[in-house]
């Protein structure tokens, strides 16, 4: 289950406003679950799907009736919105999860909201994990999605457009939930201990260590209340033995959740200083030191576009066409992190820190482009060659564009003698491949082309 509080069962739920989800949570429950909103001005972040007379926020003021597919990181809101959906609408709520449930049990829920709809009572059916159902499994809910016999609400972590069956997708409204902020995740966790429902002020809380719960959160508000409560109950404890109202440091929580303080702030200099070194790491083919740098960005809840971001620049910078399939991997892995999410993502990061790390290394792309932008910008932009020119219009021809062009594939090569640089930058080589990698080929074979395209042996300057 990956919804913002999630239920503690995830079999169907039978009975008017019945289950986890609906009904007010007992006194003995995780915190996550008694913290969960009760109404929309509870809901903290998303703000971008409930503005005024937003879909989202007319389904849960109860003045909309539309299938939904919530679709965003665990710990976003999902299974909460699906609740108050439900409780908007008035309806009977019914919960299944596709880890356990099956074709059967989408069927029998479905009769019985036929059943309902003749006396007039709408079902809302959650399903969580919804990409997780085969087609089968899927297509089994069309018939009951189109004409209404269930308003559905399906919950899932993974891009329905790759994940969700098109015609199902089609009859639902698709609705992306962001990962929480910071600010959004302290503002849950001030809230969770001094509401009644939650902590009711019997600890206290620093700053650091609030901080500290808000990295290790990485905007899943429910791993925040978890660890919360973890570190609470060890506090409580000690509370019980004479202390007065204890406050948890840093220490306290780290001790609970067995998981050490990550000494990196994304808005000041270790974030700079972390980045900078996981880059230099990679660079010098020291693949162990460039994990561990990865792993403290990913443990203190760096966004992984940004890492993704740095490891495709790098791939050009520092590999280039040493080893041309690392600009592959780096962009494979952005990829993943936009289609699939963390932490899952963070495996594909993983692989393209190390594809990189082991890389044959060339700064050949830099200094290539480097010193091309230098002559373009001290003015060494000499006319194009006429026979180069565009001669698609009338009159090009007597302006003499195209005439004299040698296409290349005539030639069994591939390759003629002919000048495509502007005359005062004949013969000059901008690109100087290294012997390191797949440059080693590039550069012999280049040494020919060069000859060839350029008719005399020995014609390149160097810069």
């Amino acid at each position: 289950m990956d919804g913002l509080f999630d239920p503690p069962s995830a079999g169907p739920v039978a009975g008017p406003g019945a289950g986890a989800l609906t009904s007010p949570p007992q006194a003995n429950a995780p915190l996550a679950v008694r913290m969960r909103p009760q109404s929309l001005d509870e809901i903290v972040g998303q703000q971008h799907l409930l503005g005024q007379g937003s879909p989202l926020r007319r389904l849960i003021n109860g003045s909309g009736a539309a299938s939904v597919m919530l679709y965003g990181p665990p710990g976003t809101g999902k299974t909460t919105m699906a609740a108050l959906i439900s409780r908007a609408t008035g309806g009977r709520f019914e919960a299944l999860s596709a880890l356990s449930a099956g074709v059967k049990e989408v069927r029998a829920v479905i009769d019985v909201a036929r059943r309902r709809l003749i006396d007039g009572q709408q079902t809302v059916l959650f399903i969580d994990e919804v990409h997780r159902f085969s087609k089968t499994q899927q297509d089994a809910l069309l018939d009951a999605v189109e004409n209404r016999i269930v308003l559905l609400v399906a919950a899932t972590t993974e891009n329905p457009s790759f994940s969700v069956v098109s015609p199902l997708l089609s009859r639902s409204l698709v609705l992306q939930l962001r990962s929480l902020s910071d600010d959004d995740i302290r503002e849950v966790l001030r809230r969770a201990v001094t509401d009644p429902r939650g902590l009711d002020g019997r600890v206290a809380i620093s700053e650091d260590a609030l901080g500290h719960l808000v990295a290790v959160a990485g905007g899943d508000a429910r791993r925040a209340l978890t660890a919360l409560e973890a570190s609470a109950d060890a506090a409580v404890q000690v509370e019980d033995e004479g202390e007065a109202t204890p406050v948890l440091e840093v220490a306290d929580v780290e001790a609970a959740i067995d998981r050490a303080a990550v000494r990196y702030d994304r808005d000041g200099d270790q974030h700079y200083d972390v980045t900078s070194a996981f880059i230099k790491s990679i660079r010098g083919s020291d693949v162990d030191a460039a994990l561990h740098y990865l792993a403290r960005m990913i443990a203190a809840g760096e966004d992984p576009r940004f890492i993704a971001r740095r490891l495709m620049i790098h791939a050009s910078e520092d590999i280039g066409m040493a080893d041309p399939m690392a600009l592959q991997t780096a962009v494979a892995a952005a990829q993943v992190v936009a289609l699939v999410g963390m932490p899952e993502a963070r495996l594909a990061l993983t692989q393209a820190t190390i594809h990189l790390a082991t890389a044959p290394k060339s700064a050949g792309v830099v200094s290539a482009i480097g010193a091309a932008l230098a002559d373009v910008e001290a003015g060494k932009s000499g006319a194009v060659p006429s026979h180069l020119r565009d001669s698609h219009y009338a009159g090009a021809k007597g302006l003499g564009s195209g005439i004299g062009y040698r296409y290349p594939h005539d030639d069994p090569d591939g390759v003629v003698a002919q000048q495509y640089a502007p005359d005062e930058l004949v013969g000059v080589d901008y690109y100087h491949p290294t012997d390191h990698g797949n440059e080693r080929e590039i550069g012999a074979r280049l040494g020919r082309l060069r000859s060839i395209v350029r008719g005399v042996t020995g014609r390149g300057r160097r810069r």
